[in-house]
């Protein structure tokens, strides 16, 4: 492999993290992990549990479970319609079993493009082709769609005048988890990517595949709902493996292949999934070698079809630099003449964007963006390869080739395998994660308006790409919420002692991390598990203040109305020192980037340590009429002690009263299976007239207690393990709808009744 402009090529580490051996031998692949694994990493991830041993767990083992009682505690009465859990038959899937296990767990969705490997799937692996898919026969269909439609997204004037806005943007290819039992909703852990900086994010793609498993992804839902409340398209991933690591042409083949009629049947099928699925498009990547001129050809006009099938529902393509006119595999580190009919051809455009291969220099950088130019095309809708899959934010990267200072941007460019800030972690607890995560996208200094000195080290993203916001209409509600967490809290109190993870339940946090204006020493600011209001986490800014220290919190568009309202809910912790605390909201833009935003502010009382959470309502009719810009608060210390105070929630809507979310219509046990008093349950409901942001699930416990068991933005959901509580005779669920202020409907119920 040849070095490029950028360092040592990434191709050995590219190539090992996503193809492994076509055989389902337990060999080890060319980087020591056995095949069909997760993308490995330097510090490898686990693998997740198989159900089995999941189920066998018992309390201890899922996020979403009920914790049984001990055996006098109250018993309910046999609730009436509970629905019995029998014990099914073995799953005749590879990988099943009898028990509780054969209760199938829904997975992201992953296939071949029509023929299957040789030989048999290894443990836990299904072989599918997608070809035959459809939706009326695809079981776990319900788990895997999205719902959060794709906001509008607008950009606030950047807080550093190095960013430029309209520039370069950002893709990111992600391994959220392995290509095969993928949970479709949510993990039983904190320990997860739980990406919160999408205001930097123009596109994700759900990287993945391997030749032993699949090697077409579909995203998981929570994954797509998070985007797409940010304002971020999400892709599937189209993975031709090379022939070294398993790959087939006969696969390519598949994938071009024409019917009588002259149609490309998987590039229809590619389309039915985004839209039922609910996601945004495909990320193709053909790298397996062996083709001809003719298989080039058909490729292009496979990407034509799939465009045209895609545009009525918006859906767009991006197109890896390897496969080239000739049919073969030549990586170009370039927009060039060998690839440029894959991006744009005589008949018009063909990909939306490239994602320009490991190889490129400056002056091929240089000269794609010239070409793209000439084609008619811009030359940010080339994504210049950065791998950070091995070191992070230390990286060697030459950012002048890319994003110069002093001048316009080349092209844009795209992260492969940013969840690194979590896999070299030997501390993954969620509050370590973000500490990394947020150096890696904001930088050393953590702050966006005064980044630390440009040297020859790390460009994060937020000194060179202004952030974007999807803020723009009321209500308008924020927890803090990254979207896993140690516990589930609930106004204040842990209703749930269980790890979590869901995507789909984060909130839109603020985009720009932190920006903190003071005229003393800086205060901590951070996303925090200790305590929170709702969901698993809070804002807490905790230092040594000098002086006021005002904090930058969302970029909005929001037009204020007569009866405007803010809350915001507050709490300093024991042993802080009080401190007083006002809220701005900024009616008017900076002058220009770098600038102050110009925030009036409005008192929210005094921080009492040990005192609890406060909620303070503030009236904005005095703004009535006018555009809110920004939100913020800021902290005034009362003595000589250090203050650690937390935001748990804020708000701004119409004081004009809302009705309760209605309630989610006929909760059902879709299928159970019980051994020993633990139960696999699939759950399901039909959603509930007008808006509604996620659905809570709780279940009802003999002394009356109720306990957090998980939530989603869809209408189902899977419990690996709900434990009888004593000699209960049904388990009780409760499901409810929950709005964009956090006000929850009425419960729908359900019930599991016990075997005996």
């Amino acid at each position: 492999m040849s070095e490029s402009g950028n360092g040592a090529h990434p191709r050995t580490s590219f190539l090992r993290s996503v193809a492994f051996l076509r055989s389902p031998s337990a060999s080890p692949s060319a980087d020591g992990s056995p095949h069909g694994s997760a993308a490995p990493s330097p510090d490898p991830v686990p693998p997740p549990p198989t159900r089995r041993r999941v189920l066998a767990a018992g309390a201890g083992a899922a996020a979403l479970l009920g914790a049984p009682l001990p055996a006098h505690a109250a018993v309910p009465e046999a609730v009436p319609g509970a629905v019995p859990a029998p014990v099914p038959p073995a799953d005749p899937r590879p990988g099943g079993g009898a028990g509780p296990a054969a209760a199938a767990a829904p997975y992201a969705s992953y296939w071949f493009p029509d023929s299957l490997p040789h030989g048999a799937p290894g443990p836990g692996i299904v072989w599918r082709s997608l070809k035959e898919w459809t939706p009326e026969s695809d079981p776990d269909l319900a788990h895997n769609t999205a719902t959060v439609p794709l906001a509008a997204r607008f950009t606030p004037v950047p807080p550093h005048p190095a960013v430029r806005a309209g520039q370069a943007r950002i893709a990111s290819l992600v391994s959220f988890g392995p290509t095969s039992q993928n949970p479709s909703q949510g993990v039983s852990t904190a320990d997860t990517y739980a990406l919160t900086h999408w205001a930097y994010i123009d596109e994700l793609v759900f990287w993945g595949g391997s030749a032993g498993e699949g090697i077409v992804l579909a995203p998981n839902a929570p994954v797509v709902d998070a985007a797409h409340r940010n304002g971020v398209p999400v892709l599937g991933n189209v993975f031709l493996p090379p022939v070294a690591y398993g790959g087939d042409l006969q696969w390519t083949r598949d994938l071009v292949q024409r019917d009588a009629l002259g149609r490309f049947p998987i590039a229809e099928q590619l389309v039915r999934v985004a839209v039922a699925y609910g996601f945004d498009g495909w990320f193709v990547n053909a790298e397996t070698d062996g083709g001809d001129s003719a298989l080039a050809t058909r490729m292009r006009e496979f990407l034509r079809a799939l465009r045209a099938a895609g545009a009525a529902h918006g859906l767009r393509i991006t197109w890896y630099d390897a496969m080239n006119s000739t049919g073969r595999v030549g990586w170009q580190g370039a927009l060039n003449p060998l690839n440029q009919e894959f991006f744009e051809d005589r008949a018009g455009r063909v990909a939306d964007t490239v994602f320009v291969d490991f190889r490129w220099s400056a002056r091929s950088l240089a000269d794609s963006a010239g070409l793209a130019e000439r084609l008619g095309r811009s030359r940010h809708e080339l994504w210049a390869a950065v791998d950070t899959e091995s070191r992070g934010w230390d990286s060697a990267v030459d950012w002048e080739a890319i994003v110069p200072r002093g001048r316009d941007h080349v092209v844009s460019y795209g992260f492969y395998r940013p969840e690194w800030t979590r896999n070299h972690l030997t501390d993954r607890s969620p509050g370590a994660f973000h500490r990394a995560d947020d150096r890696f996208w904001t930088g050393e200094s953590l702050d966006p308006a005064r980044p630390a000195p440009d040297g020859r080290g790390w460009r994060a993203p937020a000194t060179v790409v202004a952030d974007r916001s999807t803020v723009a209409a009321l209500p308008f509600a924020c927890s803090f919420n990254t979207g896993h967490g140690e516990r589930w809290y609930e106004r204040g109190e842990a209703v749930s002692d269980t790890p979590w993870s869901h995507l789909g339940l984060q909130d839109r946090l603020p985009g720009r991390r932190w920006v903190v204006d003071t005229a003393g020493p800086r205060p901590s600011v951070t996303l925090d598990f200790a305590r929170a209001w709702r969901g698993g986490s809070s804002l807490l800014v905790a230092g040594r203040l000098a002086a006021p220290a005002a904090v930058g919190l969302h970029g909005t568009r929001l037009a204020l109305p007569r009866a405007g309202v803010l809350e915001l809910v507050h709490s300093a912790d024991p042993g802080s020192a009080p401190a007083v605390v006002e809220v701005g909201v900024a009616v008017r833009e900076p002058a220009a980037p770098g600038e102050p935003a110009p925030y009036a502010w409005f008192a929210a009382g005094t921080a009492v340590p040990g005192a609890g959470w406060r909620t303070a309502r503030v009236g904005l009719s005095s703004l009535a009429g006018r555009t809110a810009y920004g939100l913020a608060v800021r902290v005034t210390a009362r003595g000589e002690g250090a203050v650690s105070w937390r935001v748990g929630a804020l708000s701004v809507r119409d004081a004009t009263a809302r009705p309760r979310p209605a309630a989610p219509h006929t909760p059902a046990v879709d299928a159970a299976a019980e051994q020993h008093g633990t139960a696999a349950v699939r759950l399901s409901w039909r959603r509930a007239p007008g808006p509604v942001r996620h659905y809570e699930l709780h279940r009802l416990l003999p002394d009356g207690t109720r306990r957090f068991l998980g939530g989603t933005c869809g209408t189902a959901l899977y419990l690996p393990a709900v434990v009888r509580a004593g000699r209960e005779r049904a388990a009780v669920f409760e499901v409810r709808a929950v709005d964009e202020l956090y006000a929850v409907s009425a419960p729908a119920r359900t019930a599991l009744a016990w075997a005996r």
